[in-house]
């Protein structure tokens, strides 16, 4: 296995987009709250949605979601501690507007701080 900075595209014919969203807030989010915004980033995204958002919770952290999308599908993470906090993963086949899903999820969620990358 190699792990390297400039790793080679071994799919160039398959469109892949990638963006990680984070950021801190002042409540803990619920499972209402990862499913109304799983459904958004998918409008949002304009993305098809397959299965509904799934989601689950951690005692030890919060609640987790995903969604799974025509072309690919979305997490979000929300740890309740040691901080309040959120990891947005979003994955697509398709291209879409990363500052338009990032600017959604910075409403949507009341963040104090919010941070991206994209890969």
């Amino acid at each position: 296995m190699v792990f390297a900075q400039g790793m080679p595209d071994l799919a160039p014919s398959i469109c892949r987009q990638r963006l990680v969203i984070e950021g801190t807030c002042d409540t803990p989010l619920s499972d209402a709250d990862i499913r109304g915004y799983l459904v958004g980033l998918s409008d949002v995204c304009d993305m098809k949605i397959l299965l509904d958002p799934v989601t689950h919770r951690s005692d030890r952290f919060g609640w987790a979601g995903w969604v799974h999308w025509e072309g690919s599908g979305a997490h979000v993470y929300a740890w309740e501690r040691p901080v309040l906090f959120f990891s947005v993963d979003v994955y697509t086949c398709k291209l879409f507007d990363m500052e338009r899903a990032v600017e959604f999820t910075h409403r949507f969620f009341s963040a104090r701080r919010i941070v991206a990358k994209a890969f």
